[in-house]
């Protein structure tokens, strides 16, 4: 899945594909490197981002959706909103990727029941202005776990069919760099014990930064600058089961999977008998 940031406050790329001719382009560019999804978000989930209007996050989503879709690309919508997620399947998306997992807006698990697309359901604790101060678990992945099957059930009693579920643990969302790295150390249980697809999403988030930390300074990786690291969890994901991964560089990180899916079915392969 490669990501499509309609936004001029995100994290990751400073708002270079803010306007929507550039936003498109850079869609386009993704789908050429090989990604089977592409991403398109309005609103910034940043730490401490302050949401848009409804209709601010249409105006940027909806013309780059269209003009996605008409290239023939796979495309999901990145939002909590119901009416944005509804306008956006209307213009040809055909999955909803929502970070609050349903909890934001109480119209979007109805939505989702009748939609017929499959729906990316994440662990969520609040909104990007407040939700650092959420960080705070008993056994993340345990509690992670149990939030997930929480909101699946709610998904289900919705109406939403099974087979059109996903979930996401929610790297970064109301998170220290030490819960990500539990939840990846651990994404191979996660996989298990869920039932649904595992999306994963890493890519140059904040706890890659901090690892990747300038020794003398002490100052983190700039988000540009950790696509190599987000490869490498990429690959590591793949190999612990994940469905997906949503990441800013598809180039190396589909080279980094393809590979990971060579070895997995090498090292299935039965043994040869030695020889002689």
């Amino acid at each position: 899945m490669g990501v499509v940031n309609v936004t001029p406050d995100s994290f990751s790329d400073g708002g270079l594909s803010f306007a929507p001719d550039a936003a498109v382009a850079h869609g386009l560019a993704l789908l050429e490197q090989g990604a089977d999804i592409v991403d398109v978000g309005g609103e910034s989930t940043r730490p401490g981002a302050a949401r848009p209007p409804a209709e601010e996050e249409l105006r940027r989503v909806l013309p780059v959706v269209r003009e996605l879709v008409a290239a023939g690309g796979f495309v999901s919508v990145d939002t909590m909103r119901a009416e944005v997620a509804a306008r956006a399947l209307d213009a040809g998306a055909r999955m909803v990727n929502d970070v609050s997992g349903g909890l934001a807006d109480p119209a979007m698990l109805p939505l989702m029941a009748r939609s017929g697309v499959p729906y990316v359901l994440m662990h969520w604790r609040g909104h990007a202005a407040g939700m650092q101060a959420n960080a705070v678990y008993d056994d993340v992945v345990t509690d992670v776990l149990a939030e997930l099957r929480a909101r699946t059930g709610a998904a289900l009693d919705a109406g939403v069919p099974p087979g059109r579920l996903v979930v996401d643990p929610g790297l970064g969302f109301a998170k220290t760099p030490e819960h990500n790295w539990e939840l990846l150390g651990r994404l191979g249980e996660v996989v298990r014990a869920l039932e649904f697809p595992v999306l994963v999403g890493a890519s140059r988030k904040s706890f890659l930064g901090h690892l990747l930390a300038d020794r003398a300074t002490g100052r983190p990786r700039p988000a540009r600058q950790r696509d190599a690291a987000t490869t490498a969890v990429s690959a590591l994901a793949a190999a612990q089961g994940a469905w997906c991964v949503r990441v800013h560089d598809v180039a190396s990180t589909l080279d980094a999977v393809r590979v990971t899916a060579r070895w997995g079915s090498e090292a299935a392969r039965p043994a040869r008998p030695a020889p002689g």
